[in-house]
């Protein structure tokens, strides 16, 4: 096992980042205890862990976002006070949070400038960054419209302006936050060619995933956190995905969905020629027909923005659309007159939504509130007609937290305060403990961490195999191979073809993904 010291460099090297018995910790909960790294120049190295390891508040100190209660900083062999934002990136650090900072209606030249002006007159700096702009674009195939408003841009290429953001302000050292969790797989790969290219110039990355695919294919050097500890760092090279696991989890974790053949009997519910049109006027969904039958988990494979959210939302209850749905035989209106979410689930359809921060949750409010949202007007959480008892709540927040291992197990603490893979446990807390005959799952281990995926992958497969129907959304294609029975493939708003998983491969799949059918091929 090495500490990172000689990775990418000789022994004599200064590291481009020493961190010495770094200490953090929020009230009761201690999110770093006594935490040394190393990382070398020129290297890509990734630092992996369970959600609430403590990787994420790690960063942020040495970003200047927190300050720690103990330990010291050193930048290419020097002690540095990082106090804040400013000092990181004076120190040549730069950061892209999983959830990115941009103007969403400012153009990405603006984006860029933003905070690095050279005088009060915009007009010299936006002309300057325009020039540097197209320099930094070319040089790290980093290529964007700078005249582009962030709103019209992809989730990748928003990516890339907060990258160019970084490199702009001329930081040497990169941290990348979950860089893929919003990205598609064709995104992701071209986000890690951009990185290898900023290593071969001499730039150092730092890169917080937990995927260890990610990690094999990109890092030179891994170190792995638990419970706040820095607990190993070995040169990706000499380990692999099982080792790295054991070491995130503290326990052998199973990299593949252990179930059973499906036994499906009837359908529950039974979609014909769904159509969906946006304020636009954009067709969406385009006569979409399936069926998912209790005791299955059909999964909906697609690149992202192929009509997946808007079905999703049609049966969520949030959008309205033509066309027919059945739930155990009784037609569901789709006129909006009754079709609100609140509906649904009193007819027995339970939904985690795609984005947890947007649908799921209100970040500000506590676990225990977000625990129950939807199901308030049960009979258990009922003090008297007028009003509900918070002692209940509490009380079946903290049972849930317990079961869903929900980190830390605090229902006062607000949502916002959760990793974002705890977060995710909450909302499939709060849908699969309802025991809904319907549960609609959008992308269930965005942002999770493998011990929590064999988590909530087990949840899922229980739910199955007690005979409910599942209807998964994920953009994850192993995701799918692994925990779906049969599979439906979208394309620009059509169902492609259907395959049962067992019968397909992702190279199929790639091309039905593609709108490429097996006669066209």
């Amino acid at each position: 096992m090495s500490d990172g010291a000689t990775t990418g460099g000789a022994a004599s090297v200064a590291p481009a980042i020493e961190l010495k018995g770094i200490s953090k910790a929020f009230g009761p909960v201690q999110a770093n205890k006594d935490i040394s790294i190393r990382v070398m120049p020129g290297t890509i190295h990734g630092i992996i862990g369970e959600n609430g390891a403590g990787k994420s508040t790690l960063m942020s100190i040495l970003y200047g976002f927190y300050k720690a209660d103990a330990g010291d900083i050193f930048i290419s062999g020097n002690r540095t006070e990082i106090p804040d934002s400013q000092a990181a990136i004076a120190a040549g650090i730069g950061m892209v949070f999983q959830h990115f900072k941009l103007v969403e209606n400012f153009t990405v030249l603006e984006n860029v400038v933003l905070g690095a002006e050279d005088g009060a007159r915009l007009t010299p700096s936006l002309a300057k960054a325009r020039q540097l702009l197209t320099e930094l674009a070319e040089e790290y195939q980093l290529n964007v419209d700078p005249d582009a408003t962030i709103e019209e841009l992809s989730v990748g290429y928003q990516q890339r302006v907060e990258i160019l953001k970084a490199l702009y302000r001329k930081a040497d050292i990169l941290i990348l936050d979950e860089p893929t969790g919003v990205l598609t797989p064709s995104e992701a790969d071209h986000l890690f060619r951009i990185l290898k290219g900023l290593r071969d110039e001499g730039k150092t990355i730092i890169l917080i995933t937990h995927k260890l695919r990610e990690i094999m294919d990109v890092t030179d050097t891994v170190s792995v956190m638990r419970r706040g500890e820095m607990t190993a760092t070995v040169k990706t090279s000499e380990t692999n995905p099982s080792e790295l696991a054991e070491m995130m989890v503290g326990r052998k974790v199973l990299l593949r969905v252990d179930k059973e053949p499906a036994q499906p009997k009837g359908n529950v519910l039974e979609v014909e020629n769904l159509s969906v049109v946006d304020e636009d006027g954009v067709q969406r969904l385009k006569n979409i027909s399936l069926n998912v039958r209790a005791g299955e988990i059909v999964g909906i494979a697609g690149v992202a923005g192929n009509g997946q959210s808007e079905l999703l939302e049609v049966l969520g209850g949030y959008r309205s659309a033509t066309g027919r749905i059945l739930l155990n035989g009784e037609e569901i209106d789709l006129t909006g007159a009754r079709s609100d979410g609140q509906t649904r689930r009193a007819r027995g359809i339970a939904h985690v939504p795609e984005d947890r921060h947007k649908e799921g949750l209100i970040l500000d409010f506590f676990a225990w509130e977000n625990m129950v949202f939807g199901y308030h007007h049960a009979p258990e959480f009922q003090k008297n007609p007028r009003f509900m008892s918070n002692a209940a709540i509490k009380a079946d927040c903290e049972a849930k937290m317990e079961r869903f291992d929900v980190r830390p197990p605090i229902p006062s603490l607000a949502a916002k305060n959760f990793s974002g893979g705890n977060q995710q446990k909450i909302v499939l807390a709060r849908e699969i403990e309802r025991d809904p005959d319907l549960l609609l799952v959008g992308q269930p281990t965005r942002g999770v961490d493998i011990g929590a995926i064999e988590f909530i992958h087990q949840q899922i497969v229980a739910l199955r195999d007690k005979g409910k129907a599942i209807l998964l959304v994920s953009v994850e294609l192993d995701e799918i191979l692994s925990l779906a029975d049969r599979i439906a493939v979208m394309f620009d708003g059509q169902i492609m073809g259907e395959r049962l998983a067992s019968e397909t491969n992702e190279q199929e799949l790639g091309l039905l993904m593609a709108g490429v059918t097996q006669g066209a091929a």
